[in-house]
């Protein structure tokens, strides 16, 4: 089930989705709407994982040499009690 939305857009807008929908492009304002938010939606989501393999690919070019994980967890248990005070 669908849930109404009521939005205010500025005249402009109002015009070009008159045009769309007059022009047969889309059926109704509605389907104009829903077109715009889902590619709005899926460019966000592209974004955040091209962000995300930005950082993988940081991460696997980074020459650093890698750090075996029970070392890396024993580093990380170390500096959160130097941080706690804890001895």
């Amino acid at each position: 089930m669908a849930d109404l939305l009521h939005v205010t857009l500025p005249d402009d807008l109002m015009r070009e989705i008159a045009v769309a929908v007059e022009s047969g492009n889309v059926a109704t304002a509605d389907e104009l709407v829903e077109q715009a938010l889902t590619a709005y939606f899926e460019q966000d989501r592209e974004r955040r994982l091209e962000g995300i393999r930005a950082r993988v690919r940081r991460a696997l070019d980074d020459p650093r040499p890698s750090v075996p994980s029970d070392e890396a967890f024993a580093r990380i248990r170390r500096d959160l009690v130097s941080r706690s005070g804890e001895t």
